[in-house]
């Protein structure tokens, strides 16, 4: 609704994981390279953890998107799955061709891609996403997977990405073989006040908007409602255009955040929008409160 408002070409703060807009923090940028190590030097397993909405995924599709060229990548977002399934869905997404429906059995047809790609000197990359939902035959179905390897190097670099109660997961005695074959793991915390604010400004800048300018204190009442958090940053500063918008203003102030976070905790609930995008109609769909 505020798009031509602001003079964006698409949403600035949209929750979906678009490498587009990725941000790189100090903290991003040395995930990053941790990433680039584990998988150039075929390190196996790779662990990448942060809170909810700390950019992991982003930052993985990024990195597996440039990389795309000299990796055969597989990526895993449900983790609801049983070892068989889990199995399928890996050999599915790299475009196996088999028959085979044995956890033996697929095992195999996946060591011999493995082998094929490294004769064709091609890294094969797994990404699993959303690992703190593993079950822990799943989890140890994963392991098994690091056993396909040559006597001098892995056939393939598994990126762990979850949130942190994954890492107490793995101090679970059963998982301890799965635990001591991480070599590579990577914390990603949230953004500082500092780095909120240019996350923010950079966000505006991909999204093409010259039209819409945050006080100095908007960022600081952002970085405090949100955290630091990516995620949550996007909700809040979605709602505060959306407030600005109404208020016929470019200028995002404290209090239009303030309104914006009363918004997005449920406090004064937007009401439905009716047909036909004008102002006027938007107002009279709004609660007062804005």
């Amino acid at each position: 609704m505020y798009l031509a408002f602001y003079h964006f070409k698409e949403k600035p703060f949209n929750l979906t994981p678009d490498s587009n807009f990725l941000y790189l923090s100090r903290n991003h940028r040395t995930a990053l390279q941790y990433l680039l190590y584990g998988i150039n030097e075929r390190r196996g397993f790779i662990l990448l953890t942060g809170e909810v909405g700390a950019g992991k995924t982003t930052l993985c599709r990024s990195l597996l998107k440039e990389l795309n060229d000299t990796l055969n990548i597989a990526v895993v977002f449900n983790p609801y799955l049983s070892e068989t399934g889990l199995l399928r869905t890996i050999i599915e997404d790299f475009a196996i061709k088999t028959k085979a429906k044995s956890k033996a059995d697929l095992m195999n047809v996946l060591n011999n891609f493995l082998l094929e790609q490294r004769n064709v000197g091609r890294n094969v990359v797994l990404m699993i996403d959303e690992c703190q939902n593993l079950r822990l035959p799943v989890i140890e179905q994963i392991r098994m997977l690091s056993n396909l390897e040559t006597e001098k190097e892995k056939l393939i670099q598994i990126i762990l990405v979850g949130q942190p109660e994954f890492r107490q997961k793995l101090e679970d005695p059963r998982l301890l073989q799965l635990n001591q074959r991480i070599s590579v793991r990577f914390h990603i915390p949230p953004l500082n006040h500092g780095e909120t604010r240019e996350y923010i400004e950079h966000r505006i800048r991909v999204a093409g908007g010259n039209g819409v300018f945050f006080t100095e204190r908007a960022h600081a009442l952002i970085y405090a409602q949100a955290g630091g958090v990516p995620r949550m940053v996007n909700i809040l500063c979605d709602y505060a255009l959306m407030a600005g918008f109404l208020e016929e203003t470019k200028e995002i102030t404290e209090n239009i955040v303030e309104k914006a976070a009363h918004e997005m905790k449920g406090t004064a609930p937007l009401a439905a929008v009716p047909a036909g995008d004008s102002r006027d109609a938007i107002r009279e769909a709004v609660p007062v409160s804005l």
